[in-house]
């Protein structure tokens, strides 16, 4: 249970665990150069990186190891800073190695044997995320890497990381967590491989994975270490998931798909991901099990319950120190730290569920919200760093509009299966209101030395328009103090079709959004643009739909600068519909773009006014029977290919 700090015992041990919190993508942010940074604390105030360091604390020997493929920054919005933290102050002592030497079995060494056990993650990032883009060619950047060089983790990191410790150490107890895991928890397709995986906890030869947003089950599963009962019995934690070759045990399960019919990337991968995701809700899912033969099963718990607000504030109060590592700074730091440095993280979780978003998945549906007072004091103890200029980059979360759930039955009977909060359509029982996150706004941009609070994160549209109430004040206040020239939007698309894949609301309403925006700022007499991010390519985006995308970039006058690929990345409703043709909620075929020069042709479209897409605009337009936007009227894309000269005689 996360809640207050307990004492410490056994002589300084304590608890630890491994998982992560959900990316929703790279940071935007350059390599860092070596510089002095102005907030400097000294090493004793981290977790130890060395023996040395663990032996200053007068530890011999830790209770955990924690192993990442990140650099270890000691910041809230780092999942093992988080999980380490919470551990530490319930009570266990915690030695982290960051990025080891996975050619090297002497790079888990560092501690020795720890009393308890390894628990072992990839990092913030889903480690092929991390390296590779949407068209499979390797980053030029690892933001999460000391001055963000590339290759100081491997290719699926869980697995090989969890794999030399079990070379190393044999029997020792090893529990998988984070974002990698937590999406590979179960069978699973991946891009990478184009093909099927089986769960990660088997691939990595671990006992235990601990799933979504994991501070009550690791320590549930350290309380269960300490209290000496065998990893091999620790089968019963909510938000976990185990591997056994006997059912005896099991009950009130749901059975799922069997290995060697999920493998075959068809119909029963689409069912099997359809009873996961129905099952994805702490107060209604039940128990699964996913059958690898006669003799072997994984066994997934339902979800650990979402954290209260209480909890969720004792988390962020946790003596973060808030930057990195001084072992970094030779190479100038980790260039994630950037984005996050002073930001807020009000909420966690989502009942958007937009369909090629991971973190329903992860982090559920049900919203957790911090307190005002929580927000503020961390918000004050930001501006007193040395180097804080006066603004707050960012209060939000997944979603930054979302501060409750979206109903007060999510929190007695959970989330209703079957059903979108949201779209394509929203529910009549959602509750709407932005009162609390507007006195939460106007409370923290009155705090001594904030000179601007902004809102960086998503805003939902269509929510703040359902806002009868306070919908037009917060677009008004958002406009006049949290915006600053430009507002990131996420429509994704323009075509109904496609829109209803995805999840997201109709073209309408984001019409209508824009229309307020820009009225809005006309009154304000504040000359402020919407960027809207689009997505080439997603399930359910044939050739016409993104000519109909193209359209929209015609009429917007300008190219936009967030187009995306669609990317499959694991354990997304959309990534199902890449790999089966079907839609997991309904098991309805879904039209997939798959083809590389199909994909090239509709991101080409949506990038028209670029010369070098000019046969490619000309090829797909042909294709798609829109030849009346090749030519020179001003509703045209593109103009006629030049016809080659002959040659002279």
């Amino acid at each position: 249970m996360v809640g207050k700090p307990r004492k410490q015992t056994r002589g300084g041990h304590g608890r630890s665990g491994a998982n992560g919190r959900t990316s929703g993508g790279r940071p935007n942010v350059r390599p860092a150069s070596p510089q002095t940074p102005a907030h400097n604390p000294p090493e004793e105030a981290f977790l130890p990186l060395t023996l040395q360091a663990a032996q200053a604390r007068g530890w011999d020997q830790v209770d955990f190891v924690y192993i990442s493929g990140d650099a270890y920054v000691d910041h809230p919005s780092f999942g093992a800073a988080i999980i380490t933290r919470v551990l530490e102050a319930n009570g266990y002592s915690v030695g982290i190695i960051a990025q080891p030497d996975w050619t090297d079995p002497q790079s888990v060494t560092v501690f020795g044997r720890p009393r308890l056990g390894f628990f072992v993650s990839a990092g913030n990032m889903d480690s092929m995320v991390n390296h590779c883009t949407a068209a499979r060619k390797r980053r030029g950047l690892d933001a999460y890497s000391p001055g963000g060089q590339r290759g100081l983790r491997p290719d699926r990191a869980t697995v090989v990381y969890s794999n030399l410790v079990r070379k190393v150490y044999g029997k020792v107890p090893i529990i998988l967590g984070g974002i990698e895991a937590s999406l590979r928890r179960l069978a699973h397709y991946d891009y990478w491989q184009d093909g099927m995986r089986r769960s990660l906890l088997l691939d990595a030869n671990a006992n235990l994975l601990s799933y979504g947003m994991g501070e009550q089950s690791v320590v549930a599963i350290a309380d269960a270490l300490a209290a000496g009962i065998p990893i091999e019995d620790i089968t019963y934690v909510d938000g976990t998931v185990y591997a056994t070759r006997s059912l005896d045990g099991v009950y009130d399960a749901i059975t799922l798909p069997p290995w060697e019919e999920v493998r075959q990337q068809g119909r029963a991968y689409a069912e099997s991901y359809g009873t996961q995701y129905a099952n994805a809700d702490p107060f209604s899912g039940k128990r699964l099990v996913e059958p690898y033969g006669p003799h072997q099963f994984v066994v997934q718990n339902p979800p650990a319950a979402p954290l209260t607000t209480e909890q969720l504030d004792a988390v962020y109060a946790l003596p973060y120190t808030r930057t990195y590592h001084p072992a970094y700074q030779a190479a100038g730091g980790v260039p994630a730290m950037r984005e996050v440095k002073f930001s807020l993280a009000s909420c966690r979780g989502c009942f958007g569920e937009c369909a090629f978003c991971a973190l329903t998945f992860h982090q559920g549906r049900i919203v957790q919200a911090r307190s005002h007072e929580s927000l503020e004091e961390e918000a004050r103890l930001l501006a007193q760093l040395p180097d804080f200029k006066g603004y707050l980059h960012d209060v939000g979360g997944p979603t930054a509009n979302f501060r409750k759930p979206a109903c007060a039955a999510q929190l007695k009977r959970g989330a209703c299966k079957g059903k979108r909060c949201l779209a394509p359509t929203p529910c009549k029982k959602l509750e709407v209101d932005h009162e609390d996150y507007l006195s939460l706004l106007r409370r923290l941009r009155k705090l001594p030395g904030v000179k601007k609070v902004f809102v960086r994160s998503g805003i939902r549209f269509d929510y703040l328009l359902l806002d009868q109430r306070h919908g037009a004040e917060f677009l008004r206040e958002l406009c006049e103090h949290h915006v600053s020239g430009q507002l990131k939007v996420a429509p994704e698309h323009v075509s109904n079709a496609v829109l209803r894949v995805m999840g997201k609301p109709g073209r309408e309403v984001y019409d209508s959004f824009c229309r307020a925006y820009r009225q809005t700022n006309e009154a304000l007499d504040k000359p402020q643009f919407l960027v809207p991010y689009l997505m080439s390519s997603h399930p359910g985006s044939t050739l016409e739909a993104a000519v109909e995308l193209a359209e929209y970039v015609r009429d917007l006058g300008y190219m936009p600068e967030q187009v995306q690929d669609f990317y499959p990345t694991p354990s997304t409703p959309a990534t199902v519909m890449y790999a089966t043709g079907l839609d997991p909620r309904t098991l309805q075929p879904v039209y997939v773009p798959k083809d590389p020069h199909e994909k090239a042709l509709q991101r080409a479209l949506v990038q028209y006014r670029d010369p070098a897409n000019h046969a490619k605009v000309c090829e797909a337009l042909k294709k798609a029977g829109r030849e009346d936007l090749i030519g020179y009227g001003k509703e045209c894309l593109v103009r006629p290919p030049k016809k080659a000269k002959g040659r002279k005689r």
